[in-house]
């Protein structure tokens, strides 16, 4: 029998399109599954480049070390979501109300966003990792939504500025999708802390005049939200991390 044969780029495209197709929010951890079949597209021409640094592990080089960053600030926030329901700040709170809903969707999404990079990377995967979320008091609503904000708003911004490393144009597209979920996440939380701050300055570059005056202010203006590079990113999220699960990105220029 004839069989049809494609080019690289075809083959590319085939296979990218399957792994990038549009999922519905509550199937989302169905699809972490199906990266199983996507890890040779994902991990094609990758080394494992992920070495022991001292107290703690780097994530790597290339594609697989942003891939790894990545996977270890998910790690990160599923590990925290899963915290915050077993505290009676979540477990006071009403199973119907919006609050409650917002948090559960938000552990499920977190959950699905670290098992599919843990599945697509494989061998490459860098290691559990473990919190320390000792700062936190989960029994207290403003403790909780202000360490989200936190995490959220580091999220985005570490996408935002790791997106300068990769080097494969279907990884650039993932870390899109993903991104985009990160900041939906970033503005329901603003929100519930104070109506109206998903686009506050301190995330999203915005022109503010300077007191009394209709001249030069703060921000250039330019509406696009603020990204941070990985060192500046996980000196933050390794104050919640233990010892010998502190991330670097040594490797990542």
């Amino acid at each position: 029998m004839a069989t049809t044969k494609h080019s690289p780029e075809q083959e590319e495209a085939t296979q990218g399109g399957a792994l990038l197709q549009p999922i519905q929010r509550r199937a989302f951890l169905r699809y972490a599954g199906f990266t199983a079949c996507a890890t040779g597209l994902l991990l094609a021409g990758c080394d494992d480049d992920d070495d022991d640094v001292e107290n703690g592990i780097d994530v790597g080089s290339g594609d697989t070390g942003v891939l790894n960053y990545a996977y270890a600030l998910e790690q990160l926030e599923a590990a925290f979501y899963a915290q915050v329901k077993t505290g009676t700040y979540y477990t006071g709170l009403n199973a119907s109300s919006a609050e409650r809903m917002i948090l559960d969707d938000l552990a499920i999404h977190e959950k699905a966003h670290a098992d599919f990079f843990k599945t697509a990377l494989g061998t490459a995967a860098i290691k559990q990792l473990e919190p320390d979320f000792s700062s936190i008091n989960f029994n207290d609503r403003s403790s909780v939504l202000n360490a989200a904000k936190a995490f959220e708003d580091l999220g985005v911004a570490a996408y935002n500025g790791a997106g300068r490393f990769i080097q494969t144009p279907a990884y650039l597209v993932i870390a899109g999708k993903i991104v985009s979920v990160e900041a939906r996440h970033a503005g329901l939380i603003r929100d519930l802390l104070a109506y109206n701050s998903f686009v506050d300055n301190d995330v999203v570059d915005l022109f503010t005049p300077t007191s009394g005056t209709s001249g030069p202010g703060v921000g250039n203006g330019t509406g696009l939200e603020r990204s941070k590079r990985p060192a500046e990113v996980l000196t933050t999220a390794n104050q919640f991390l233990k010892s010998g699960s502190k991330v670097s990105a040594n490797n990542l220029r």
